[in-house]
C-alpha cells in the first residue's frame, strides 16, 4: 500500500534532490510540499510528486534557469521535448560561436599588422542624439540599424542635418550569450527636442586612438582582433592610456567603420 506522505529527507533522496535544493524549490513554488505540519513546520511530499522532482533534477543538470524549468515542467511530454530540441539547437549555435571566439583569440591572427594602422586624433565636444539598449551579439545589428534610422529621421524632422557618422558605444561587454549596454548615437548641431526613448547628451572633447577596420575583420568574432590591436597599441605606449569604453564610428576613415578608444596622452 502506497504511503500518503514522504518526509522531506526521504522524498529528496528518492527524487535526487538535495535538502537545500528541495527547500529552494518549495520557496519558489516549483515543487511545493503536499503538506506542512502546522505545529512543527515539517514538510511532507506525496509519492505522486516524485516524477516531477526527478524531471526538475534532470533539467537542472542541463544548466537551465529555475524559471525556465518551471515552464518546461508544466508542459506535456511532447511539448517539452519540442522545446528542448529548440533549446539544444540554440546551445549548439552558441557553442559554435564560442569556438569561433576562441579561435580568434588563439594566435596573433594579424593583430600585429593591424597595430601599424592605429592612429591618434582629437575629437571636439559634440552633442549627440542617442538610444540605448541591452543586447547580445544576436541583437546588435538590429539595434544599430533601427536606432540609426530612427535618430536620423528625428533629426530630419527637426530640421537638423542627419549625415554625421553613426557612433556605437559599448558600455559593457557584448557576447553571444551575454547582453551588454550599447548606445547608438548621431552627432548634431543646433537644438533638437528628444522624443520617446531618444535622448541627447554632450560628448566631451577628447583624444581617441582609432583603427580603420580593414576588410576581413568586419564581422564577429574577427572584429575582436581590431579591438585587440588598438588595445595593444595603447598598452605599448607609456604616454597613452585608455580612459573609457570603446566605440565604433560608421562610416570610418577609408573603411566601413573605425574602432576607437578615448585616451589620455
Amino acid at each position: 500500500m502506497q504511503r500518503k506522505y514522504l518526509r522531506a529527507g526521504e522524498f529528496g533522496a528518492a527524487g535526487r534532490l538535495s535538502p537545500k535544493a528541495l527547500r529552494r524549490y518549495a520557496e519558489l513554488g516549483l515543487l511545493p510540499p503536499a503538506h506542512v505540519d502546522p505545529v512543527n513546520g515539517y514538510r511532507y511530499y506525496s509519492p505522486d510528486q516524485l516524477p516531477r522532482a526527478r524531471l526538475i533534477a534532470r533539467l537542472r543538470r542541463l544548466g537551465l534557469s529555475l524559471a525556465r524549468i518551471g515552464q518546461l515542467a508544466d508542459l506535456t511530454p511532447e511539448a517539452r521535448a519540442l522545446e528542448l530540441r529548440g533549446w539544444l539547437h540554440a546551445q549548439r549555435g552558441l557553442l559554435d560561436e564560442r569556438a569561433a571566439v576562441l579561435e580568434a583569440m588563439r594566435s596573433d591572427g594579424g593583430v600585429t599588422v593591424l597595430v601599424d594602422a592605429v592612429g591618434l586624433r582629437d575629437v571636439p565636444a559634440t552633442k549627440v542624439l542617442c538610444r540605448s539598449r541591452h543586447v547580445d551579439t544576436g541583437g546588435l545589428d538590429d539595434l544599430i540599424h533601427t536606432a540609426g534610422d530612427d535618430i536620423r529621421a528625428h533629426l530630419r524632422n527637426s530640421g537638423r542635418p542627419d549625415s554625421a557618422p553613426l557612433l556605437v558605444h559599448f558600455h559593457d561587454l557584448v557576447t553571444p550569450d551575454s547582453a551588454g549596454l550599447v548606445e547608438v548615437a548621431v552627432p548634431y548641431g543646433g537644438s533638437v527636442e528628444p522624443v520617446d526613448d531618444l535622448y541627447a547628451r554632450l560628448l566631451p572633447a577628447h583624444t581617441e586612438a582609432y583603427l580603420p577596420v580593414p576588410a576581413g575583420y568586419h564581422d564577429f568574432p574577427l572584429v575582436l582582433r581590431a579591438y585587440d590591436a588598438v588595445e595593444a597599441w595603447t598598452d605599448a605606449r607609456p604616454d597613452v592610456t585608455c580612459v573609457g569604453h570603446p566605440y565604433e564610428i560608421h562610416p570610418g576613415t577609408d573603411a566601413p567603420f573605425d574602432v576607437a578608444y578615448p585616451v589620455s596622452t
